[in-house]
């Protein structure tokens, strides 16, 4: 995709690809927002996955993929 990133939505992303995957609660409250367009953007993907191997519920994580940095 050929759009160009906020610079808060380039912070957001170079937090989440710092972190590697993690779990989207455990991403800052005013940075959750920008996840929606990084994802429409292909710059990072969620998915769901259990915690522990007894849970039941699953939660849902964020992580980059692997390409240039817009």
């Amino acid at each position: 995709m050929s759009r160009k990133l906020t610079e808060f939505q380039k912070k957001v992303y170079d937090f989440i690809k710092e972190h590697n995957e993690m779990i989207v609660s455990n991403v800052p409250k005013n940075m959750r927002g920008a996840i929606p367009s990084l994802k429409n953007a292909g710059l990072i993907e969620t998915f769901r996955k259990p915690v522990t191997q007894w849970a039941s519920k699953k939660k849902l994580f964020v992580k980059s993929i692997n390409k240039k940095h817009p």
